[in-house]
């Protein structure tokens, strides 16, 4: 389990419904289940995801995240997430509007690429970053937008969508005090919890 995950957990009440976008093999939605007594479903595409899912007694949908969350109904759940995955998506916006739509909240993570060493990477090797949040190369990688905490805030503002809590993690999934102070430029692992008045 990704220690990020368990602080995803405290955002959620006990007993909500819950949907998880690109799901994976299930396992944050069976640790809510155990730690918060959640009720929940998980959207994923990968077949090996979706066994894995079903063997952890999982209840998920095979859908494709770009075809958009039509088959739900405003407001039918209280959290929708979507952990690592908002950036391996091309109709970001849509997808926003539509977690919002049928989710009273919604809870994002996502790597930064503002993160220093990306930044460093570019400006004196010349490369696309690699790291640990960052483990791809340029041409085999799932992301198809890479964006910073601040691209985040600047869209999340221009669409009147509330940031309820913002954490910004290191590589390990922590809380450090750098990013805190400068979480755009130290910060490696982002989440957030949002809303809409």
């Amino acid at each position: 389990m990704r220690p990020e995950l368990e602080l995803i957990s405290d955002w959620i009440r006990p007993g909500a419904r819950v949907l998880d976008l690109g799901c994976g093999d299930g396992a944050l939605l069976a640790y809510l289940h155990e730690r918060r007594r959640v009720n929940g479903y998980g959207l994923e595409i990968d077949a090996d995801n979706i066994v894995k899912c079903i063997q952890a007694g999982v209840n998920v949908i095979h859908a494709d995240l770009e075809a958009g969350l039509e088959d739900f109904g405003d407001g039918s759940f209280d959290y929708v997430l979507m952990t690592q995955t908002l950036q391996t998506v091309r109709h970001t916006e849509r997808l926003l509007d539509e977690m919002l739509r049928v989710g009273r909240q919604g809870i994002v993570t996502f790597p930064n690429f503002g993160f220093w060493r990306c930044r460093m990477q570019i400006a004196l090797q010349g490369l696309m970053p690699v790291g640990k949040t960052l483990p791809y190369q340029w041409y085999n990688t799932p992301n198809v937008h890479l964006f910073t905490l601040r691209d985040f805030e600047k869209l999340c503002r221009s669409k009147h969508i509330d940031i309820l809590q913002r954490m910004v993690l290191d590589y390990a999934h922590r809380p450090w005090r750098g990013a805190r102070f400068w979480p755009n430029l130290f910060g490696e692992i982002a989440l957030y919890r949002l809303g809409r008045a």
